[in-house]
């Protein structure tokens, strides 16, 4: 069983001669321990997928199910809190709070979400294999791009999120930075075993990825091998 899964989602703005599908037909289905791409230009579809895939958007018509479950089928507040356990979102950008050290970010997640989270020895593992366990008393405006994104990514994983949906990662990173963050996303989602979804231009991402699809025009394709 996929871990989540859309089907037959159609996702309509507007109405009579204003109205613009943004989503035609929409089908797909990731499993936990894979790394997926939706690859696609502006205004493809790309961010209205991912923000329905993440439950903050309901489709005109379609299901989207989350470990077999349709969102459809749980109350308001069983769909918070699946958000809050079942979902982790990297975000183009970065939301760090700049007030806050890199040790105070996960702080505030304790303070949201104070069960399930990783252990403090899980956490330590995490930071070290994102190679930034040294930065915990640094605030973000201390940081580099990259450093940044990976406490953003540490953060989305901090809950232990079953799904973890990424926006356009890669934005503006060097060709040998983008090796590094597709096999970043790789590993997490083999070693840990997450469904890690990436909307994205960036087709150097493409050898890192288990399934690619390609978004055109509000529609969906899986490319072959």
């Amino acid at each position: 069983m996929a871990t989540i899964e859309l089907n037959d989602v159609n996702m309509i703005y507007g109405t009579g001669s204003a109205q613009v599908q943004v989503l035609h037909e929409v089908g797909f289905a990731a499993d936990a321990g894979s790394l997926n791409l939706i690859v696609g230009p502006s205004g493809s579809g790309k961010s209205t997928f991912l923000t329905i895939a993440g439950g903050l958007l309901t489709p005109t018509s379609g299901t989207v199910l989350i470990d077999g479950t349709p969102y459809q089928a749980r109350s308001a507040k069983q769909r918070e809190a699946l958000r809050l356990d079942a979902i982790g979102f990297v975000l183009q950008q970065y939301h760090l709070l700049p007030f806050l050290t890199v040790a105070d970010q996960f702080k505030l997640v304790d303070r949201v979400h104070p069960k399930g989270n990783l252990s403090p020895q899980a956490l330590t593992e995490l930071l070290t294999q994102l190679g930034i366990e040294n930065l915990l008393s640094k605030y973000p405006a201390e940081l580099s791009g990259g450093q940044q994104q990976r406490v953003a990514i540490a953060r989305a994983l901090y809950p232990d999120p079953a799904i973890i949906l990424a926006d356009e990662p890669t934005a503006a990173l060097d060709s040998p930075r983008v090796k590094e963050v597709g096999a970043l996303l790789a590993d997490l989602a083999h070693a840990r075993q997450k469904a890690v979804i990436v909307v994205t231009h960036d087709v150097r991402l493409t050898p890192f990825a288990d399934q690619v699809f390609e978004m055109t025009d509000g529609r969906l394709t899986k490319q072959e091998a």
